[in-house]
């Protein structure tokens, strides 16, 4: 009789490439836990953000980069794989998914990335020590309505400390109620909806895996609102 404590897991594989260039490519390689926890496995809007982060790899060569509620981390991990200065995060009341980011950057061969407990909405040391931040990650972060505006308080915190930041993030339409429009305009940000076509993610399968499916998948960059003046 199997133990009723084996975890079970297993790793996802994800390769991204260029139709342009043949010698352009990236093989990720993420491992998941059979575990009803949010960050344990890859969710449909992850590959559409490392898509993004694959596209803009050139412009994101050198950036600092936070992913913020990271999970699996794959959006983090393409990101540091093009060249960028990455630190990964997620909640610190979660120890074993924090555990499974960091196994996620062993498996990619990615030994000194920093993995930092930051909850969204919680100003806790982590947050307030944390360096300068040119990019912002967040996959499917906008999950569960009693996180938006704790998500946003963050990135606000985050863009108040760094005016030229942005925030790239996927989210996954489940519903017209689920906006979080006027939480925008309450923490004075504005947004950008950049069209999938544009970087090759309007498709059901990415990066040669059967992710995100038929979901309904945005991408956002959410930056501090320019005034009239600027």
């Amino acid at each position: 009789m199997s133990d009723p404590q084996t975890v079970l897991k297993y790793t996802k594989q994800f390769h991204f490439f260029d139709e342009e260039n043949d010698a352009a490519s990236l093989n990720i390689a993420i491992p998941e836990v059979l575990d009803p926890s949010y960050g344990m496995y890859v969710w449909p809007c992850a590959p559409v953000l490392a898509q993004y982060i694959w596209y803009q790899r050139e412009y994101i060569r050198g950036k600092r980069v936070l992913e913020i509620g990271a999970g699996t981390a794959l959006p983090g991990i393409v990101a540091a794989k093009c060249g960028a200065d990455v630190v990964l995060s997620d909640s610190a009341l979660l120890p074993k998914c924090l555990e499974n980011t960091k196994q996620s950057c062993l498996a990619n061969g990615l030994m000194d990335i920093p993995v930092l407990g930051i909850t969204w909405g919680d100003f806790n040391p982590d947050l307030l020590e944390l360096g300068p931040v040119d990019i912002i990650l967040g996959s499917d972060c906008f999950y569960d309505t009693k996180d938006f505006e704790p998500i946003l308080v963050t990135i606000s915190f985050l863009i108040e400390k760094n005016p030229q930041a942005m925030f790239w993030t996927t989210y996954q339409v489940r519903s017209a109620d689920r906006s979080v429009e006027y939480l925008l305009e309450k923490w004075e940000l504005g947004c950008l909806r950049i069209n999938l076509d544009t970087f090759g993610a309007n498709k059901p399968c990415l990066a040669g895996s059967q992710l995100p499916g038929n979901h309904t998948i945005e991408m956002l960059v959410i930056e501090r609102r320019k005034s009239s003046q600027e």
